[in-house]
């Protein structure tokens, strides 16, 4: 850990199953273990450097979605609670407590949600040939990352469903 900065895990005695933009994720056999980092990713590059917290915040965000939809449907997460973690993983805890959970292997749904206050990105790009963003008219003379009128929620599809 650099500065109380995450970048990267690495758990030379776990099976580092994929490491994604912000997550490491290691194969525990029929479980996974995610480990939510302190990377930046944007515009699909990782950044050098990364924000302090920043994998606890993402981790708690995406605890408090398992918990709002628990009674919904269900979902993969086992645990958040370093304590409940299988032995192997107690000697990692230091850098697992608040930015890590257990999840049950499943398959993965290619679905991507993004919520754009600002005209920038893939959305920039769309304005400047249809005036719109996901088929929501925007009015015109808007510039490359200005304030958006109001905020636009636009789910997709992923094109890397692997990615975590």
């Amino acid at each position: 850990m650099q500065k109380g900065i995450l970048l990267k895990t690495d758990f030379k005695d776990l099976k580092l199953f994929r490491r994604g933009k912000v997550r490491d994720v290691y194969d525990l056999g029929d479980k996974l273990l995610v480990v939510s980092t302190d990377r930046i990713s944007c515009f699909d590059v990782i950044l050098p450097c990364g924000i302090p917290h920043k994998g606890e915040v993402l981790n708690s965000i995406s605890l408090f979605w398992f918990d709002l939809v628990r009674d919904i449907c269900p979902t993969h997460f086992i645990s958040a609670e370093v304590k409940d973690y299988p032995e192997e993983l107690k000697a990692y805890t230091s850098e697992l407590k608040g930015r890590s959970m257990l999840v049950k292997k499943a398959k993965g749904l290619p679905v991507e949600c993004v919520v754009r206050g600002y005209l920038s990105g893939s959305g920039w790009k769309e304005y400047r040939a249809s005036q719109s963003i996901c088929g929501i008219k925007l009015p015109t003379g808007l510039k490359e990352s200005d304030k958006l009128p109001q905020v636009i929620f636009t789910p997709s599809t992923k094109a890397d469903v692997a990615t975590i």
